[in-house]
């Protein structure tokens, strides 16, 4: 039988995923390869060097560069603390009160200069922490770098998302897919839920989310006008994840009304109650990021999905069509011709046909398609 294999969207109740976690600087690694983490879990710590903050002794006391040292009550390497004095002048004919100079800054004097009598004070430094993102086990050390965390989960991945890693318990706040995720679907209750909607979520529902402090919103689509008055600017091409919002919200069919397909919806609210990870960084050029939500499984489940049978194409195949006239349906693959195939613009491509869930049989390019990997 006929089969490629082709990236896709990941809808599955049972997969093995690796995720790296990676310092932006060397740093240390605070766990073994076996450890059992947990989401919050630090597992990874480097320290940015704190802010170089200078004090200009020869102006303040009115002296020469030269003269700097033998006034400073400090050396290179002493700990500093704001308002500590570090430098005494002398008293003016004998009489009037010596002038001071105490530190704006709190930290380390790192260098005097002997140029311009300036001192350097480094400011302590700055803890940067790489945390878990999703229970599992540690799988693999990167030395001074990070780690690899593998994790037994059910994923469900979005076409686009905003807002990063975050952390919450499963709600699904609405009757069916079909269904628009309303503000008044948005309990008090829910402050550190990830809710589920079906078509969409409105603006006022992403308000009143971030008013609350839910921790995301999944639902099959928004309005991208929406999302733009929520977030005050205009998403681009390049990589999402790094907004300054307090929640992430991620979409799995597109922008607009799209109604969640079933089996996703019917997954969300198999996993209702249970404490997942989600992520809404995009990337949808080279180097593609979806939006995800894991949610680990018990160690004693049964089946696995592989990588291979995640994402192969052939016939029996789920897929989601992402592009014109079909954009957003989905569909069971029924054959994979191997001829070329010639579309209008006179470009020859590989083809598939599929059944769509309305019926209708279709012919489209392999690459119009994405996999949904489902079990």
């Amino acid at each position: 039988m006929a089969s490629a294999y082709t990236p896709g969207l990941t809808v599955s109740g049972d997969i093995i995923v690796r995720r790296t976690r990676r310092l932006p600087i060397k740093g240390d690694v605070l766990v073994k390869v076996g450890d059992e983490v947990g989401p919050t879990q630090v597992v990874a710590q480097a320290m940015l060097p704190g802010v170089l903050q200078t004090i200009k002794i020869t102006e303040k006391l009115g002296i020469e560069p030269q003269d700097v040292a033998a006034l400073l009550k400090v050396k290179p390497g002493d700990a500093i603390q704001k308002d500590q004095l570090i430098a005494e002048g002398k008293k003016l004919f004998g009489f009037f009160k010596a002038p001071t100079v105490t530190s704006e800054h709190t930290g380390t004097l790192e260098s005097i200069s002997e140029v311009t009598g300036h001192l350097l004070i480094r400011e302590p430094s700055i803890p940067v922490d790489i945390k878990a993102y999703v229970k599992g086990k540690i799988a693999e050390i990167l030395p001074q770098e990070g780690v690899i965390v593998e994790t037994r989960c059910a994923m469900i991945q979005g076409i686009f998302g905003v807002g990063g890693e975050r952390v919450g318990t499963i709600r699904v706040a609405v009757a069916d897919a079909t269904k628009v995720l309303e503000a008044s679907d948005i309990l008090d209750s829910d402050k550190g839920k990830i809710l589920v909607g079906g078509s969409a979520f409105t603006y006022d529902a992403i308000v009143k989310a971030s008013a609350v402090g839910v921790t995301g919103l999944i639902a099959g689509g928004v309005k991208d006008s929406d999302l733009t008055k929520f977030l005050g600017f205009e998403i681009g091409v390049a990589i999402t994840g790094q907004e300054l919002i307090n929640l992430t919200l991620m979409v799995t069919e597109g922008f607009g009304y799209l109604n969640m397909a079933e089996r996703t919806f019917a997954l969300l609210k198999s996993l209702e109650g249970q404490n997942s990870s989600i992520n809404g960084a995009t990337q949808i050029r080279a180097g593609v990021i979806r939006p995800e939500i894991l949610v680990p499984l018990a160690s004693d489940a049964k089946s696995v999905n592989t990588a291979a049978d995640a994402f192969e194409l052939k016939q029996g195949t789920s897929i989601r069509v992402i592009r014109e006239p079909y954009f957003g349906q989905l569909g069971t693959v029924t054959e994979l011709p191997a001829q070329l195939v010639v579309l209008e613009s006179g470009t020859e491509v590989r083809v598939l046909r599929a059944k769509l869930v309305s019926g209708e049989e279709v012919t489209v390019p392999r690459a119009n398609v994405e996999i949904m990997a489902s079990n």
